[in-house]
């Protein structure tokens, strides 16, 4: 079974609880949305936005709060009817972020928030060339992920039956990736995790921009 089917059956068991555990996580989150405000200002009125590995679509929503035309994309096909339903008005569709269903240069920015961390290491060149060729010409990638080395694997998740692997980056190798992928690095955050209201990692953030 590939990855992606693999996510859209594990992340569709548990959409609706983590719909309702995470999609007002924002409020709790000063610099992720400080930094979406900068992608926001950067990407306004320039053209379509997506939240890539969007769950239940509550980047999404911050970006269209902001004045943003945004869209949603993500595996599991749970998470696109939660995203759907929590946000009337916004576009979300099913898709694989190693073979986008998406015309070249479509998007004007990316926010990939905790959706790189599903993709081995070995598919991750893929991954940068396949969101390189959809951005337009100085589009935007802003992503984070967990730091460190290991892979973390969840067999039950809420009570219900997963297969997911987590995987940790280290920012050099991330980095290592994006430029070999040919993308331009702008901003690297690195921050400690919010107590109580998320996994315990140290997080980082990355915005990229395409040449």
């Amino acid at each position: 079974m590939s990855t992606y089917d693999i996510l859209d059956q594990s992340y569709s068991r548990v959409a609706e609880e983590y719909a309702t555990r995470i999609f007002a996580e924002l409020q709790h989150k000063p610099l992720d949305r400080q930094l979406l405000n900068q992608l926001a200002d950067r990407t306004r009125g320039r053209g379509l936005v997506c939240d890539l590995g969007c769950g239940p679509g509550q980047v999404a929503r911050y970006l269209y709060e902001q004045g943003v035309d945004v869209m949603g994309l993500d595996a599991a096909a749970g998470m696109v009817a939660q995203a759907q339903q929590l946000n009337p008005g916004i576009p979300f569709v099913q898709g694989d972020m190693l073979a986008l269903n998406i015309p070249d240069s479509s998007w004007v920015g990316m926010a990939a928030f905790y959706s790189l961390i599903h993709i081995h290491r070995h598919q991750l060149p893929q991954a940068f060339a396949e969101l390189k060729r959809v951005l337009q010409p100085d589009g935007l990638l802003l992503f984070s992920f967990h730091i460190g080395s290991e892979t973390l694997h969840l067999s039950e998740w809420w009570e219900q039956v997963v297969d997911l692997d987590f995987h940790f980056f280290q920012p050099v190798e991330m980095t290592h990736f994006l430029e070999q992928a040919g993308f331009v690095l702008e901003e690297t955050i690195e921050r400690e995790p919010y107590p109580d209201i998320e996994h315990q990692s140290r997080r980082c953030y990355m915005l990229a921009r395409k040449p």
